[in-house]
């Protein structure tokens, strides 16, 4: 720490940062642009100007940039100084100058930094009167509007787009005040990260296209915290609601997880919550009931012997409601066999290894990055973003050799230029990240997993060897295994995107034979396929094909499903011979699919965003998300209806549930601890999730009943749905929406709630940690190695190919997404495509099924595999065969199942 003046006021701050930064950490306020927390000094707009003074005798000073000033012990500053208030003034005033005035009708109006900072600043009268500058706006595609006529040119959303998160579709284009920035051409904008815009501009440049189509201004919606249901990195959200109808997603900071950023699967795959098709009635049989007739229905079905099926998207307490209801001996987990596998070898591997799992503020500390068969990009982005800010920590080591402090961005960047830390990266196919790796290896999954062996061998004798490795496999090991042993920080990733149980043993075994050199605990970072996958897991449930097996050697008098498309998880005809041998299916869900379409009785429960719980990410973080809205027609919760066939139960509110399996399931004892319980209360008075400026009460329901109703009661929760209480003094877990005085934009008001600016928030960041790295014990060697697998004459082997749209299920029912996704198709390197003829489609047997798929040919396919993508509408259901069998098309091939 070291001691500054400001304004002839002693305060401490901590070395090494910059002016701007310590003093919004002290809670001053100071008007800015440019900057960013995340993406440093650049020093562009000249707002943040403050008086700088040599010593105690000095009474002029000169002015400077706060963000572009170090602090050091002695440093005295003028904040409310007449020069540094005049000179904040005349550049607020040309800013402005061609800025339009439009204010009444811009989409950012209530959030804007623009308005803000311009109030702050005390410029509220205008007196250029000449022309203004005009451009032409883009069409950027279905997640972002743009009006370029409001930029003032402040960098940052290039600098965030190019520098941060890797795009390179938007450019800074022209000079003087005629800078625009857009593509050069209309088009969506590719990077998964451009949501991020709307947030990190200042002004209404960029807004959110999907908000504008129902737009509400920000201070009428009824905003809750909530968890992102789209992976499992478990980032924060806080949905918006106005008229019973999800307006928004907007990112929620969190210090160890997302930070300021959001994927835009994440941010825009809302749009399910929203769908026309949504199932909001009891159905017995196909036909609608009413919820008591539903209840009654349910209250009759035999739980005794009957199988429950739970789910990796369903909140831990809605799995443990079913799998008391069913008992734990029959309680199935609602996911693939080979996703259970690996699974449970994460499960075991995080409870009882030397490992430790790392949030992502973690990850962009590593100093090597070795990525084990993942495309990290299209199933993790948020985690694919924190490893690309890992690769620049040699460029701040070099920086910081030369004196240049990390936040000196541009600085940073021009010493470093493209240099990268080491990242190797070893897939099944091309991915995000290679354009950064220094070894790229592509190979098939189960020599990925044997690579990862030889590496862990390498580490460490004591690991297995692995036998008949090629030469350059060999030299692939031992460069990776010397990279690791000299890191400090190294991290490895893997995951279950390969399909391929080994890998993630070899990922384990790797991280393993690390912490044994190291004397301590080294990072691996797996990544789970669902918000809630390794929550299901840690209830201990048993794998769905014993499940369906079950039925063929015994009666089962009903199967309930949470939750889940079995026709996802599991073969077609092995799902269909089941159904039909189950007394009756009882399906709880919220969205229509395939199963729903052979329940004989379906229960409508809520999305995340109706409804209450607690998810477990792929850290191992349990996390507490919270209703915006109330449930649509008959919907409830998938524990409530669960409770009215309980013959022991009687629960009430969430914290029973939570409670029960806190104390039932000891791994989970600390979920009780991810949120405050629902009688908390500040001063009396419950959390308000609508703003204190909320407008309309009345007016909003007035359509249905001129009256004023009662607001909600939830007693699930220490949230209201109401606007009476205080929020900004709410803890980190309940809090329901980010402003202060003076500060309404959500990422730039996060700052009054943070320790400090960048920093955690206020009493700690949201959620606890389940696993604690074990200290002592060495865990035991995975033996068994895969063999090299060379396909058949005729026969390919299958590789998952991921998309970070219309992979993961409820995104792609998201209307703004279904523009993103892409065509059914397959894969194919060009040698091989050149074996089939050069086809243009290939039929090929699916399962016993016969498909005809238009072909992609694709140089980063492994020669002899075929690339096969997971969920997009067109594509066949169930897990993908290890192997096909394909031939070149018929002429008359029409592109679909035969």
């Amino acid at each position: 720490m070291v001691g500054i003046v400001v304004d002839g006021e002693p305060h401490e701050v901590p070395a090494g940062g910059n002016l701007l930064q310590s003093l919004l950490s002290l809670g001053l306020d100071l008007p800015y642009f440019c900057w960013h927390p995340a993406l440093g000094s650049v020093g562009a707009c000249r707002q943040c100007a403050v008086v700088q003074y040599r010593d105690e005798n000095d009474v002029t000073g000169r002015v400077a940039m706060a963000c572009m000033t170090p602090v050091a012990e002695g440093l005295r500053i003028g904040l409310k100084a007449p020069a540094a208030v005049e000179f904040r003034a005349g550049i607020i005033e040309l800013l402005m100058t061609n800025h339009p005035h439009d204010c009444p009708v811009c989409e950012e109006g209530g959030e804007c930094h623009l308005q803000d900072m311009t109030v702050m600043t005390g410029h509220t009268f205008r007196q250029y009167r000449g022309l203004k500058r005009t451009h032409r706006n883009q069409y950027l595609g279905p997640f972002i509007n743009h009006e370029m006529n409001r930029c003032i040119a402040c960098y940052r959303c290039v600098r965030f787009y190019r520098d941060y998160a890797g795009g390179d579709d938007l450019q800074v284009f022209a000079s003087r005040n005629q800078v625009y920035f857009g593509r050069f051409e209309d088009g969506a904008l590719e990077n998964e990260f451009s949501g991020n815009l709307v947030e990190v501009c200042p002004t209404g440049v960029f807004t959110d296209r999907t908000f504008s189509a129902h737009f509400t201004r920000k201070w009428d919606l009824q905003t809750a915290p909530s968890v992102c249901v789209h992976c499992g990195v478990g980032c924060n959200t806080t949905p918006g609601e106005r008229y019973g109808t999800l307006k928004r997603v907007i990112n929620r900071y969190h210090g160890d997880l997302n930070g300021y950023f959001l994927c835009d699967r994440g941010r825009f795959g809302y749009g399910f919550v929203n769908c026309a098709d949504r199932l909001t009635e009891p159905m017995l049989h196909g036909q609608p009931v009413t919820r008591a007739e539903g209840r009654a229905r349910l209250r009759d079905v035999t739980f005794k012997g009957a199988i429950g099926i739970g789910s990796p998207r369903a909140s831990l307490e809605a799995n443990f409601a079913l799998r008391e209801l069913v008992g734990p001996e029959n309680f199935y987990a609602g996911c693939a066999d080979a996703d259970y596998a690996m699974l449970d070898t994460i499960r075991r591997v995080l409870a009882s290894w030397p490992v430790h799992s790392p949030s992502l503020r973690e990850v962009e500390g590593a100093d090597v990055v070795l990525v084990l068969g993942e495309d990290v990009g299209n199933t993790a982005p948020r985690l694919a973003l924190a490893i690309r800010q890992a690769t620049r920590n040699c460029m701040l080591a070099a920086a910081a050799e030369l004196k240049i402090a990390p936040w000196q961005d541009a600085a940073v960047r021009e010493l470093a230029q493209q240099v990268r830390g080491p990242l190797f990266v070893l897939a099944t196919t091309g991915t995000r990240l290679d354009e950064l790796a220094e070894v790229v290896v592509r190979r098939t999954p189960a020599d990925i997993a044997r690579l990862g062996f030889a590496i862990a061998h390498a580490l460490e004798p004591a690991a297995p060897a692995v036998s008949g490795l090629s030469d350059e496999d060999r030299q692939h090991a031992e460069s990776i295994a010397e990279a690791l042993k000299r890191a400090d920080n190294p991290l490895v990733v893997s995951g279950t995107g390969s399909g391929e149980p080994a890998i993630v043993e070899a990922a384990a075994q790797i991280a393993c034979a690390l912490s044994r050199r190291r004397k301590q605990p080294a990072s691996v970072s797996f990544v789970v396929p669902e918000c809630n996958s390794l929550g299901l897991m840690l209830l201990d449930p048993k794998r769905l094909g014993k499940a369906l097996e079950s039925a063929e050697s015994g009666s089962v008098p009903a199967a309930i499903v949470l939750e889940s498309d079995l026709f996802r998880s599991a073969r077609t005809e092995a799902v269909e011979s089941f159904l039909s041998r189950v007394g009756e299916t009882v399906l709880l869900d919220h969205s229509p699919q395939a199963t729903a379409h052979r329940a004989q009785i379906v229960l409508p429960v809520g999305t995340f965003a109706e409804t209450e719980g607690t998810f477990v990410n792929g850290e191992g973080r349990a996390q507490r998300f919270f209703a915006a809205m109330s449930p649509r027609g008959a919907a409830m919760d998938s524990w409530r209806w669960l409770a009215e066939a309980h013959p022991r139960h009687d629960w009430q509110c969430l914290d029973e549930v939570t409670g029960a399996c806190a104390a039932a399931i000891p791994v989970l004892a600390r979920m009780v601890d991810a949120a405050p319980r629902a009688d908390f209360r500040i001063d009396g008075l419950k959390i308000p999730r609508q703003t204190h400026r909320r407008s309309g009460r009345t007016a909003a329901s007035a359509h249905i009943d001129i009256r004023e109703p009662q607001p909600q009661d939830d007693t699930d929760s220490a949230l209201a749905f109401t606007m009476e209480g205080d929020a900004f003094d709410a803890p980190a877990a309940l809090r329901t929406y980010s402003w202060a005085p003076s500060w309404n934009s959500n990422g730039q008001s996060i700052a009054k709630f943070q320790d400090e600016v960048g920093g955690a928030l206020r009493g700690g960041d949201p959620g606890v940690r389940l696993f604690e790295p074990v200290q002592r014990g060495a865990a035991p060697w995975f033996t068994e190695i895969p063999r090299a697998v060379a396909a058949e004459p005729g026969v390919w082997l299958t590789v998952p190919r991921y998309h970070v749209f219309g992979s993961e299920a409820l995104s792609a029912r998201a209307e703004s997404v279904v523009e993103r996704i892409p065509a059914p198709y397959v894969a194919l390197h060009p040698s091989d495509l050149a074996r089939l003829g050069h086809a243009d489609s290939v039929e090929l047997n699916w399962h016993g099924f016969r498909e005809v798929l238009p072909v992609l040919a694709d140089d980063t396919v492994v020669p002899g595999t075929i690339g096969v993508p997971v969920g997009l509408p067109g594509m066949p259901c169930g897990p993908c065969p290890r192997t096909l069998a394909l031939r070149k098309a018929e002429p008359h091939g029409s592109g679909v199942s035969t």
